[in-house]
């Protein structure tokens, strides 16, 4: 049998009912998470312009953009919008393995296909949860070799779309083995324009719409090449896949948005979280005063040079400026989201941090090829000669280390009213997330997400 094959087999033969409910809730926190970075980015630059040529396409109103009062659009064309809204805040979720952003493809896509078809709040999760997973293994298999290479984590992360849409669409075995060969040969996407630019959403836009449309196309008949990731030339080889035994070893042993899965509960790119946590962690064991730092050392094998702009003067540039999250936390002795506003991004005490901040030239090895699982240590040096430090490893948020509702419903309530949505529609909608299970329909959700 085909690679698609087995896991077009394991993927239809998998139930809702098969699935622990930790999987469950931590679906039904990544569509919070979702919801509310999308908020954050619903004004954004490139939002705006995808949302704009959705609308003048136009078409079949099948599902609806959220924080928007027009009508709906064809599916694919409503979870690209809403996919690059959350993305383009850059405060969504990552897989720590690969800082991959899969709970915002797969959220975006099933809640769209769930409006068109009628599916149920249990449905969605379901699909959420299998294409959580799918996706997650892809982008495991492809560790390091992928971003070695200079390809983006879009290449993985369509297969969550396409199978949580395959999923919510009911599709046979062989309809969803011809989803993840259609999705496969699908797509695209360089890290070097993600890191630096607004193709970061852009990429993000598109897996949501080509998951859906290879699910869609599968569903009609659509035949594509079944061997085409494992053949010579095929997707692994062209991607740089090394390590393709974890593709399909112990399926449905445990699950990878119990335990990869991190929701960010601040701003920016996901590597730097465990670093700025650690530097706050050490700002505040040693009551640091800002203006007596000599030195802010950051350790992390991760780490050959400082990553990103070393004074960034925008949310993109911040989203990824290592020395940005390292002299915040230590400035103001925590990292938040107030560190994506205007004001704290020219704060001048931070900018003077940001000069003192140096990278350890012969950090500890990390013992497998998954750096983002081992943190970072920072060490604090003070004109006097006192030095503190802290390590972590996952940051908070982290499947490995919990994901609390309390976070969750913080950032929800912290993110959401950027979008200009009333308080009570802000309060009802996050208790419809909270029972989401129970939900017959996903007006019962959108409905409250439209200002």
């Amino acid at each position: 049998m085909s690679t698609a094959g087995i896991w077009g087999k394991f993927l239809t033969d998998t139930k809702v009912g098969d699935l622990p409910p930790l999987a469950l809730e931590r679906a039904r926190m990544v569509i919070a998470s979702t919801i509310a970075s999308a908020a954050m980015g619903a004004d954004i630059v490139s939002s705006n312009i995808i949302r704009e040529l959705a609308k003048e396409r136009a078409g079949t109103p099948d599902a609806s953009i959220w924080f928007d009062a027009g009508p709906k659009l064809p599916v694919a064309d409503a979870a690209r919008v809403n996919a690059v809204m959350s993305d383009s805040a850059a405060s969504d979720d990552s897989d720590l393995r690969n800082i991959s952003h899969i709970g915002t493809i797969v959220s975006t896509t099933a809640i769209a296909m769930a409006e068109r078809t009628g599916a149920n709040g249990r449905d969605v999760l379901g699909a959420m949860v299998l294409g959580y997973e799918i996706a997650g293994r892809v982008d495991e298999a492809l560790t390091p070799g992928r971003g070695t290479r200079g390809f983006h984590s879009s290449i993985a992360t369509i297969f969550g779309s396409a199978v949580a849409s395959g999923t919510i669409l009911k599709l046979t075995p062989a309809q969803m083995t011809q989803a993840i060969a259609i999705a496969a040969t699908s797509i695209g996407g360089l890290a070097i324009a993600a890191n630096t630019s607004v193709a970061r959403e852009y990429h993000a836009g598109l897996s949501a719409m080509l998951g859906i449309n290879a699910a869609m196309a599968a569903r009609k008949g659509l035949v594509a090449e079944e061997n085409v990731l494992e053949a010579p030339h095929g997707y692994f080889a062209a991607y740089g896949g090394e390590h393709l035994e974890d593709f399909t070893k112990d399926l449905g042993k445990d699950w990878d948005i119990t335990t990869e899965m991190a929701i960010k509960l601040v701003p920016g790119a996901h590597p730097a979280h465990a670093a700025a946590e650690a530097a706050a962690n050490a700002a505040l064991a040693g009551n640091v005063n800002p203006d007596e730092v000599v030195e802010i050392m950051v350790s992390a094998a991760k780490y050959k040079k400082l990553p990103g702009e070393k004074h960034p003067t925008d949310l993109i540039g911040v989203a990824h400026s290592l020395t940005y999250f390292l002299a915040a936390a230590v400035a103001d002795r925590g990292y938040g989201w107030i560190h994506a506003t205007p004001e704290k991004v020219a704060d001048p005490v931070i900018a003077r941090l940001i000069d003192t901040v140096t990278l350890d030239p012969n950090p500890q090895p990390y013992p497998d090829r998954f750096p983002h699982h081992h943190g970072a240590t920072v060490t604090i040096t003070l004109k006097d000669g006192r030095k503190f430090s802290s390590h972590v490893d996952f940051p908070r948020g982290s499947g490995p280390r919990g994901i609390d509702w309390a976070d969750v419903d913080a950032k929800y309530r912290k993110l959401v009213p950027l979008s200009k949505l009333p308080p009570n529609k802000i309060e009802a909608s996050l208790k419809v997330l909270h029972d989401f299970e129970a939900v017959k329909n996903m007006s019962e959700l959108t409905s409250l997400l439209h200002p």
